[in-house]
């Protein structure tokens, strides 16, 4: 399972935590600082603590988009059939995570697009805002700075490169088109590397059109900006190559077949079912059918011959923790996301189809596959 991010938690939406990481009060404050000068040439009569208090609002308002844009993503994500874990708020914005393989393209598009949708439309409602205002004031100026920020942030996410959310619609495109989600990933990843060279160009080009220098700072903003994109578009890629060799790993080439037995068997009734079958697991199921764990064979062996045809073979039982079972159809990641949420820790677990116990699954021999 996905770790939470480290930070405090603020709330929850989508049944998941917001977290503020400490990272995102770095940025605060230097976007404080960052975006002071431009309050002091609209305000010059406001004293610095005034400038700086004016300037914090700002980033309280470009964060608070941030966050609506992540609570797009969450939502739609819930609704697509994803569990939302947590909203967190960084250094470099925020991001939503969420467990639950994509399935189709059109679910990675919808989560995607409505992110940068989201800012757009503020943008369009900041701006609406600030033309009603009557009066060149601070408010005002908070107004056009949100509806313009806003629209930075949607257009610059709309960017068709991992990890970017145009990157993800591109992705999704491309699976859409071939069939295939790991040629959409690379396809979007490369994108991605293009556009993270394109920022740092930009920002070293751009003032030489203009007759003018490069600022350092922009250089050194747009150096980081495009080493993100760099490293995220890599991630991408090297994760979906992960997950396309982990889709050739399934319950059915890795479970091991299950004899079942009811609780209260005796130990030589069990021997006698499970008998010229020596890679076949003995499995205990209740009245009703649900399993309750697998004999140990040195413990039911342990039991004396003059004793196996009285002695329960819940006595050697290793229980399975409740809800463990898989079903014999999953694969790939779907299979490890599950052996991660529910198997406690458990050596094995049962197989099911059509909720009747099959087979048993060693959790360690899956280890090892994914290690392979």
């Amino acid at each position: 399972m996905t770790s939470r991010s480290k930070g405090w938690v603020v709330g929850r939406v989508a049944g998941a935590p917001v977290v503020v990481t400490p990272s995102w009060l770095l940025a605060a404050v230097v976007l404080t600082f960052v975006f002071a000068p431009t309050v002091r040439a609209f305000a010059p009569l406001l004293d610095t603590t005034g400038v700086l208090v004016v300037s914090f609002a700002f980033v309280l308002l470009l964060f608070a988009s941030v966050f609506l844009h992540e609570v797009a993503h969450a939502l739609v994500a819930r609704a697509r059939g994803h569990e939302v874990t947590e909203l967190a708020v960084t250094l470099w914005g925020g991001h939503t995570a969420y467990t639950g393989a994509t399935r189709r393209p059109l679910d990675g598009a919808l989560v995607a697009v409505v992110g940068p949708l989201t800012n757009l439309a503020l943008a369009v409602a900041l701006w609406f805002a600030f033309e009603a205002q009557t009066v060149a004031s601070i408010p005002a100026m908070l107004l056009y700075a949100g509806a313009f920020s806003n629209a930075f942030v949607g257009l610059f996410n709309l960017l068709p490169g991992l990890p970017l959310d145009g990157g993800q619609i591109l992705e999704s495109l491309v699976w859409a088109v071939t069939g295939s989600r790991t040629r959409g990933t690379v396809a979007a990843g490369w994108v991605g590397r293009v556009v993270a060279v394109g920022v740092v160009l930009w920002a070293l080009a751009w003032p030489l059109v203009e007759g003018r220098q490069a600022s350092w700072v922009t250089v050194m903003w747009a150096a980081l900006v495009g080493a993100f994109l760099w490293a995220g578009a890599g991630d991408a890629m090297a994760t979906e190559r992960r997950r396309a060799r982990l889709t050739g790993l399934s319950v059915a080439t890795l479970a091991a077949p299950a004899v079942v037995v009811r609780s209260g068997t005796t130990v030589a009734e069990a021997g006698a079912t499970v008998a010229g079958h020596p890679s076949t697991a003995l499995v205990v199921v209740g009245p009703s059918g649900d399993p309750l764990g697998w004999v140990d064979p040195a413990a039911a062996g342990a039991v004396p011959a003059d004793r196996a045809a009285s002695t329960p073979v819940d006595s050697a039982l290793v229980p399975f923790p409740p809800g463990s079972g898989v079903d014999a159809d999953l694969a790939g990641p779907d299979l490890l996301e599950r052996l991660a949420r529910t198997s406690a820790g458990a050596r094995v677990v049962p197989v099911l189809h059509g909720g009747r116990v099959t087979g048993v699954l060693d959790v360690a021999r899956v280890a090892a596959a994914v290690r392979r």
